[in-house]
């Protein structure tokens, strides 16, 4: 399903969105104040952000303008919660990059709903749209992989698929069960070692251009696709 950073400083609340969301087959993972949430951030982009308003010391409007300013973390989807029912308070947490705002309390199948749409409208807009990082294209429309602007790669379908995921959120470690589903659906009969095999092919299939060691191995972790790799990356094992 993905991956939901909850930043919430109420204990009792952020255990009972994590437990929810848990069980609908998220990954969770919770901070509770900005530092903490930044440092969940640094380490994993999440696909979704869950915002309390009221956080001590950098509010969640603070925090939303300064993931909005930092193009790691400028489209990753941010749904504001808070006690705050006012209008005014409302315009203030969109205008401040919120993609949806939901007010306090509220009912766990709201709050499902809300996720579900968010997620809706990010998706379709991107899924058609070239994504680029460093000198790595890739078209999913005309199904072209392109480096340089010149030199075309030959890209298997489902490597085409794996890249695509690895490129549209650069940087970002996937695990092997996260690859699976991204790439593969539910198709939960086939074995997580899979991917390393496709990951060879990937890594093979980029070798034209050198730029097999822009798919990086990370230890106990999983996959992460760099603009800028260290000089052995590629010679990495699966």
């Amino acid at each position: 399903m993905g991956r939901v950073l909850v930043v919430e400083d109420e204990p009792a609340i952020a255990e009972l969105i994590a437990l929810n969301l848990r069980h609908q087959g998220f990954e969770v993972a919770v901070a509770a104040d900005a530092e903490g949430a930044q440092a969940q951030v640094d380490r994993v982009l999440p696909d979704l952000v869950l915002l309390d308003w009221m956080l001590p010391g950098t509010s969640g409007v603070q925090l939303a303008r300064r993931w909005r300013a930092d193009p790691r973390t400028r489209e990753v989807p941010l749904i504001m919660l808070t006690a705050r029912a006012a209008e005014s308070d409302k315009i203030a947490g969109l205008d401040a990059g919120a993609d949806d705002y939901l007010t306090k309390p509220f009912s766990p199948a709201e709050l499902q709903a809300r996720i579900r749409a968010v997620l809706r409208r990010r998706a379709p807009s991107a899924l058609d749209l070239p994504v680029e990082v460093g000198a790595l294209r890739l078209d999913p429309a005309s199904r072209r992989v392109t480096h340089g602007g010149t030199v075309e790669l030959k890209v298997g379908p489902t490597e085409f698929r794996l890249l695509h995921v690895l490129m549209s959120q650069p940087e970002r470690v996937h695990s092997r069960a996260q690859l699976l589903n991204r790439v593969w659906g539910d198709h939960v009969f086939i074995e997580e070692r899979t991917v390393d095999v496709h990951v060879k092919r990937l890594r093979e299939a980029l070798a034209p251009a050198a730029a097999q060691g822009m798919v990086e191995t990370v230890r106990g972790a999983g996959y992460r696709l760099v603009a800028k790799p260290v000089a052995d990356a590629g010679g990495g094992a699966a």
